[in-house]
């Protein structure tokens, strides 16, 4: 991939952001209610899996928007885009917005190096340890604990077997589709030296890259010009 990327300017987003996640943890929601409370499955039927990657799909995006408003592109109330950020990391499995939002900018200055929480040895981009180095570095025993009560206070209320298929797997799938889109494809091997982002982009397909992760798999263009919103990032790959 050439290090380049089309130059958007910064554009006023307005009531757009918070529109844009109020209408992802909207849907998250009442998917999320429909499967635990009414939806009783066919697993002959391919409708259930579709509805688990759908829902992991929505997962994912709950974390794109507190990234982005790790950026400060939810709203430009900064109590509003950080409580969005707040309460959007907190339903994707108990990530906490203060806590991470340190480590994402780090990334970003030290993208590649030693200083960034999301390096992983580029003579080494196996995929499973640098998960378990992402992991380690991100996961807290109290995310586990909560999740773990969570998981025990939902099976009192609905099928243990639909909590499991429609609130823990998808939770974990989004895991691996953030990680895997987001960190290990763009950032793994060697960079060419005028990549000053030490980054790289998956091909140009935006219904593919919407799918995939909200664009991020255009990763180069997110770390070239991080002043767009996921539903703005499209317009920057060339």
């Amino acid at each position: 991939m050439s290090s380049a990327a089309a130059r958007i300017k910064p554009e006023p987003i307005g009531n757009k952001g918070v529109a844009m996640a109020g209408l992802i943890v909207a849907a998250w929601a009442a998917l999320l209610t429909f499967l635990l409370a009414y939806y009783e499955p066919d697993w002959r039927s391919p409708w259930p899996y579709l509805l688990v990657l759908l829902q992991a799909h929505l997962y994912t995006g709950l974390f794109i928007t507190a990234h982005d408003a790790m950026h400060g592109l939810v709203s430009r109330n900064k109590r509003v885009n950080n409580a969005v950020g707040t309460v959007t990391a907190l339903l994707f499995a108990y990530n906490w917005f203060p806590g991470q939002l340190p480590k994402h900018h780090a990334h970003h200055r030290h993208v590649g190096t030693q200083d960034d929480p999301d390096f992983h040895d580029g003579r080494h981009p196996g995929f499973l340890p640098w998960l378990l180095r992402f992991a380690w570095n991100y996961l807290t025993w109290w995310q586990v604990l909560l999740m773990a009560l969570t998981y025990n206070v939902l099976k009192l209320f609905f099928s243990q077997a639909n909590v499991i298929a429609f609130w823990m797997i998808p939770a974990i799938l989004a895991t691996l589709q953030l990680f895997f889109f987001g960190t290990y494809l763009p950032h793994r091997g060697e960079h060419a030296p005028d990549n000053p982002h030490h980054s790289r982009s998956q091909f140009r397909h935006h219904l593919w890259a919407f799918i995939s992760c909200y664009f991020f798999g255009y990763h180069y263009e997110h770390h070239d010009q991080p002043y767009l919103p996921w539903w703005r990032l499209w317009r920057a790959k060339v």
